[in-house]
């Protein structure tokens, strides 16, 4: 079995947000970057655990620069047995999902793993325009996945409830929390993701169709105003006027 695992990589979520360049690029001076936690905490583990007990290999897959390299060897110190990173400066998700595609393509990947989001953007995007481009199907969510044989079950959690599917192979998904548990990378792994291949390939052409106008920051949030406990009629106004809850 061929698993692929798509990382990204994020500022951590302590890092203070700010853009230059008019607004147009994201401000990275001093910022700590980290493995998407979606990505790392359920995408690649469950997909770890999968080659743990049902042989195979998994590949991760990162589009980015060298910089990305370190978050790249954490994956593989984690349990992925190889790394790729295409290499290029992505601008939007549909860039992003035609490279991871490309590559797959050429692989021909038995299951795609993609965490449900990314903390910085929150698209939800790649994933379903990389089983798009695949023609392969495509799950959402998924909180649990089992394998039997070539058939997945799948449990999204829903409104209300929990959706349970069976689709078979291949299959592209997104992996929620609830799919696997965090895995801390051992002195073991650590050391044996120095040796493991990490492929550098090209980006393939594509005819970019997103522009970035700009990037704002949300208004500053108010202070914390304190009102007198008898009056009642000033905290109700507040309520409805500025809170706007009731």
């Amino acid at each position: 079995m061929k698993i692929l695992v798509c990382i990204s990589q994020t500022p951590d979520t302590t890092a203070k947000i700010s853009f230059t360049a008019d607004g147009t690029e994201f401000n990275s001076a001093g910022v700590q970057f980290i493995m998407n936690p979606y990505d790392e905490w359920y995408a690649l583990v469950r997909a770890c655990e999968l080659k743990e007990t049902l042989g195979g290999t998994v590949v991760a897959l990162n589009v980015g620069p060298a910089a990305n390299e370190t978050t790249i060897r954490k994956a593989l110190a984690i349990g992925a047995d190889e790394a790729v990173r295409i290499d290029a400066n992505p601008k939007s998700a549909a860039f992003t999902a035609k490279q991871i595609a490309e590559y797959a393509r050429s692989e021909n990947f038995d299951l795609i793993f993609f965490g449900k989001e990314t903390i910085d953007y929150n698209g939800s995007e790649v994933g379903a325009m990389v089983a798009e481009y695949l023609g392969m199907p495509y799950i959402s969510y998924a909180s649990k996945f089992d394998l039997n044989g070539n058939v997945a079950t799948v449990e999204r959690d829903i409104e209300g409830g929990v959706e349970v599917v069976e689709v078979g192979l291949p299959l592209a998904l997104s992996a929620a929390k609830g799919v696997a548990e965090q895995r801390i990378p051992n002195m073991r792994g650590i050391m044996m993701a120095r040796t493991k291949p990490l492929k550098v390939l090209p980006p393939a052409a594509f005819d970019e169709p997103v522009k970035t106008i700009r990037f704002t920051l949300p208004p500053a949030k108010a202070g914390v105003k304190l009102v007198d406990p008898e009056n009642m009629d000033e905290l109700v106004r507040l309520l409805h006027e500025e809170a706007k809850v009731i």
